[in-house]
C-alpha cells in the first residue's frame, strides 16, 4: 500500500540579497537578454537560502523569466535541499507565475517533496506542496 500525502499551501516572506546581473544580448529593437545570479533569504514555515541562475528577456514593456533556484534550510522544522523551476512573463501591468519544485530534487529530511505550483509575486513565495 502506497503511503498518502496530504497537500499543504503556504505563503513564505523572502528578501533578494544578491542581484549580480550580465546582459548577453542587447539588441537595436526587440527585448534584451540576461543572466543573473540571485541569492534569497527565505522566513517562515521555509526557513534558509535560495541560489540560481535567471534568464530573462526584457522589454520597455514586457519581459519573461525562468530561473533553477536551489532551496537549502528547513520546511516545516525538516531540514535538507530541494529545486525549484519557476517562471514569469509581463506583459505591461499583467503578471503571471508558473513553477515546481522538480522531482526527485529534495535531499536529507525533504526527499520525497513534491509540489504542485509555485508562485511568485514581489517578496512573496506561495508553495502547494506535499511531503
Amino acid at each position: 500500500m502506497t503511503e498518502q500525502h496530504e497537500s499543504r499551501t503556504v505563503e513564505i516572506p523572502f528578501e533578494v540579497l544578491e542581484w549580480d546581473e550580465s546582459v548577453y544580448d542587447e539588441p537595436a529593437e526587440g527585448p534584451r537578454l540576461s543572466r543573473v545570479s540571485i541569492r534569497k533569504r527565505y522566513q517562515g514555515v521555509l526557513d534558509g537560502t535560495g541560489t540560481g541562475v535567471v534568464l530573462t528577456a526584457g522589454g520597455s514593456s514586457g519581459g519573461g523569466y525562468v530561473i533553477s533556484e536551489r532551496f537549502e534550510g528547513t520546511l516545516d522544522g525538516r531540514h535538507g535541499t530541494f529545486v525549484l523551476q519557476h517562471g514569469g512573463l509581463a506583459d505591461g501591468t499583467e503578471q503571471r507565475t508558473y513553477g515546481t519544485i522538480v522531482p526527485t530534487s529534495g535531499t536529507g529530511e525533504l526527499t520525497g517533496i513534491a509540489s504542485r505550483s509555485v508562485e511568485f509575486e514581489h517578496g512573496l513565495l506561495r508553495l502547494e506542496y506535499t511531503l
